[in-house]
């Protein structure tokens, strides 16, 4: 097992140069030998002052940071362990299954809340909450849809405006999208009830948020649901047409959460710099933290926030997930 590692870290200079990243940036020296490796689904303008505040105070350390969406993320990950050090990522249930199946390495964060970190292997550092997201010029005259019911309605009454209009995650294909499906699916049939209306409207399906946002802020889309609020949120300063709702019945909010491999061919360095990334959340923007700290409570979003417990597996059962993909395919996938 040790020469196998050794021998993926002799090798990753060229399994990296053939991987396909979504972006893949160095920050820090440039000449050192053995950067840090991050695997993340974080887009890099996220993580950038991050990156940057860590190697300022860390001379000589390079950290390479490799970006790619939450489900092969995971699979790159298991494949690999021994090539990243520390993989960071908003689908907490693929997270914590790579915890608790032995890939994370132990690390003790006393004043971290006990509800925001697993066996001392995987720590949450964000709460955000999943958003609808119009673009409220396409709306015009139609009231905003505030909670998942009016979202319903508005579709219902207007498909000529919102046929081929509609976006939302494609759960095949997105740990996170199937992370907030099987969520609101857990906490209503309006879930149900809202793809099978998209479904009629040809909702259009998206691997991550930054896609779906792109499009609503072309025109391409009227409204997207299970946004992620965050990217959203950012997006919506710059561009005015674009407006970020909470589904005011339950907002469901998930913890970006963190690990160090426990072949982690840089160990030492991944501990100091996951201490960082939990210091700068703790301080929020006040220190720079780019990103939607942790809330002071599990529910300060006013909703329902996914906890790090074993119960987030439940829809990752092989069986349990064929069922609810073909469940949601047979909402939203209707095909004459």
């Amino acid at each position: 097992m040790r020469y196998l590692a050794v021998l993926i870290v002799a090798l990753w200079p060229a399994l990296l140069a053939a991987a396909e990243w979504e972006d893949h940036q160095t920050f820090g020296d440039t000449e050192a030998s053995a950067p840090l490796r991050i695997l993340s689904s974080t887009d890099t303008s996220f993580f950038a002052p991050i990156l940057a505040a860590f190697v300022a105070r860390q001379p000589g350390v390079a950290v390479e940071y490799l970006v790619t969406g939450t489900a092969d993320l995971d699979a790159r990950f298991r494949d690999a362990p021994a090539a990243y050090d520390v993989v960071i990522s908003s689908a907490m249930d693929l997270q914590l299954k790579l915890a608790n199946d032995g890939f994370a390495a132990p690390l003790d964060l006393p004043e971290h809340p006990d509800r925001a970190q697993w066996h001392k292997r995987l720590f949450g550092f964000t709460t955000e909450p999943a958003a609808i997201v119009v673009n409220k010029d396409l709306f015009a005259d139609l009231p905003l849809p505030r909670s998942r019911q009016d979202l319903i309605e508005v579709l219902r009454a207007n498909p000529e405006r919102f046929t081929g209009k509609v976006g939302t995650y494609d759960v095949r294909d997105s740990g996170l999208g199937y992370l907030f499906a099987t969520q609101d699916a857990r906490s209503s049939e309006t879930f149900w009830r809202l793809m099978e209306v998209m479904g009629r409207l040809d909702a259009r399906l998206y691997c991550c948020s930054g896609e779906m946002i792109d499009d609503l802020a072309t025109g391409r889309l009227a409204v997207a649901y299970n946004v992620l609020g965050s990217y959203a949120e950012a997006r919506a300063t710059q561009a005015g047409a674009l407006t970020v709702i909470l589904p005011s019945e339950f907002p469901t909010a998930m913890m970006r959460t963190a690990l160090i491999s426990r072949a982690a061919p840089q160990p030492e360095v991944a501990k100091a710099f996951l201490r960082h990334l939990i210091q700068m959340q703790a301080g929020g923007g006040d220190a720079g933290f780019p990103l939607p700290p942790l809330a002071a409570s599990n529910d300060a979003t006013g909703g329902t926030s996914i906890s790090l417990d074993p119960a987030l597996m439940t829809y990752l059962d092989r069986m349990k997930r064929q069922m609810f993909i073909q469940e949601w395919e047979n909402a939203i996938v209707q095909q004459d």
